[in-house]
């Protein structure tokens, strides 16, 4: 399956690492807590910082760092056309360290290009490490205690982080059945990679067509089975494994939060 071997986003890669065993409300707070700290860091040399911890959790993950490396392809454009307008379109006040006709290059261009794509580098990098590591069903325990709070305010924060959660989910299972309709289009002559742009768009109806019927009719039978498991709106619901914390947790939320506050104020 190489779409799903290429986009990793919603992927669960089951293990016993450190990483895996985590409290997931702890390794979702601090996912949520290290990607604000990315926006108040101001220096390179901050973002390697981060960059090198990021890389010392990964190797704790004990997941080949190809499954990173592909969860960067589905931006790759994104980050590529970022980085270009940063380059091009941001004025300096100092000389340009390039020109040719209309387009100047600033060094304020470039640094600003670095750090727009070392953040989202890291962005990519902190989302990927939590689903990898946390299965579907803890994630939504995670999502539903950190949104707890809205339910006084009348949200459906169930409701919510089951949504979300099973979006996530899907994501892996429609990559698969894209991949699975690109061969059988491909069996029977279809090209999709030859011709102008016009021609591919065009060359992706025989695909977007099963692929709709197919996500409307996984849909359905999730519906169905979820209404044969008695499953109501708004009723509460108990956990057959309820989440504990333990010290570990604890231990290492505190000294995750104490790298990021030493990154902040010293970079």
């Amino acid at each position: 399956m190489e779409l799903k071997r290429q986009i990793t986003l919603g992927q669960y890669v089951p293990g016993k690492s450190i990483l895996h065993t985590l409290d997931p409300r702890i390794k979702l707070l601090s996912s949520l807590i290290l990607m604000v700290v990315v926006f108040l860091i101001h220096s390179v040399t901050g973002y390697l910082v981060m960059l090198g911890v990021l890389m010392i959790l990964v190797f704790l993950s004990r997941i080949p760092v190809r499954y990173f490396i592909n969860g960067l392809k589905p931006i790759l454009m994104l980050l590529v056309l970022t980085v270009s307008l940063q380059v091009f379109f941001t004025k300096g006040t100092s000389e340009p360290l390039f020109q040719w006709w209309i387009v100047k290059v600033y060094q304020e261009g470039l640094v600003a290009a670095v750090f727009i794509l070392l953040r989202l580098v890291l962005l990519v990098f902190s989302s990927s490490l939590l689903t990898l590591t946390t299965s579907p069903m803890r994630l939504t325990s995670a999502i539903e205690f950190i949104l707890k709070p809205f339910s006084y305010l009348g949200l459906p924060t169930s409701e919510i982080s089951m949504m979300m959660t099973i979006a996530l989910r899907f994501i892996p299972t429609i990559l698969e059945e894209t991949d699975r309709l690109i061969k059988a289009q491909s069996s029977r002559g279809a090209e999709f990679e030859t011709g102008n742009l016009f021609k591919r768009l065009q060359g992706l109806i025989p695909i977007l067509v099963p692929l709709f019927i197919s996500s409307f009719r996984r849909a359905d039978d999730l519906a169905i089975a979820m209404e044969s498991r008695c499953f109501q709106v708004g009723i509460k619901r108990t956990q057959m494994h309820p989440l504990v914390f333990r010290s570990v947790d604890f231990l290492s939320f505190g000294l995750f939060l104490t790298i990021l506050l030493l990154i902040v104020l010293f970079f």
